[in-house]
């Protein structure tokens, strides 16, 4: 039995993705090129920005690294995913999210840190030693998360709409992760504590 929410989900994405001639990996470079600059500005209004004050070039380096670089890979990701795996069913669902987070995850945290640094203009030792820094708390914390909405995803949600569920589910990520991106990981070891 599907929950009634996932249903309007489905059914809301199935109505978009009849009202659109886009390619879905189009479709998924226009949504993380509009959800991850407003997880930027989200983590900015939390951090205590007005609207004068944001970061509106921060704001833009998420946005083309959301739509030019993660949209794409992760575009690729599901193909491949998808091709390896066509069953979609629970168990198939939960052996795919295993294997992201095994494969996925680790490329996705440190690509993450070493493009937006380099994007930020920091030399290449200094986008090294920031992904060091913060690359393995995140994927603790993505650890605890993904797999559980990736199983939804891969067993639920039809292929032509996963890549566009998983831009809508990451916007708490990718407000997580501009949190991770200014935060001082040397600070505290508690953001990067698994599941607490």
């Amino acid at each position: 039995m599907v929950p009634p929410a996932l249903k309007l989900l489905q059914s809301s994405l199935a109505q978009w993705r009849r009202g659109s001639k886009l390619h879905p990996m189009a479709k998924g470079a226009l949504t993380y090129a509009v959800m991850w600059p407003t997880g930027s500005l989200i983590q900015q209004a939390i951090e205590g920005r007005n609207l004068r004050e944001y970061d509106w070039a921060r704001a833009l380096r998420f946005s083309l690294f959301g739509a030019l670089y993660v949209a794409p890979t992760l575009y690729g990701w599901v193909r491949l995913t998808s091709a390896m795996w066509p069953q979609t069913n629970l168990r198939m669902g939960i052996v795919k999210a295993i294997t992201e987070q095994l494969s996925y995850g680790p490329f996705a945290c440190v690509s993450f840190f070493m493009g937006m640094s380099l994007l930020e203009l920091k030399t290449f030792s200094q986008a090294v030693e920031e992904t060091k820094e913060k690359a393995v708390p995140t994927y603790k914390v993505g650890v605890c998360i993904w797999p559980i909405l990736q199983t939804i995803n891969f067993s639920l949600v039809p292929e032509h709409n996963r890549v566009v569920f998983v831009s809508i589910c990451s916007l708490m990520w990718t407000i997580f992760l501009a949190y991770m991106k200014t935060h001082h990981e040397k600070q505290s070891d508690s953001a990067g504590l698994p599941c607490t």
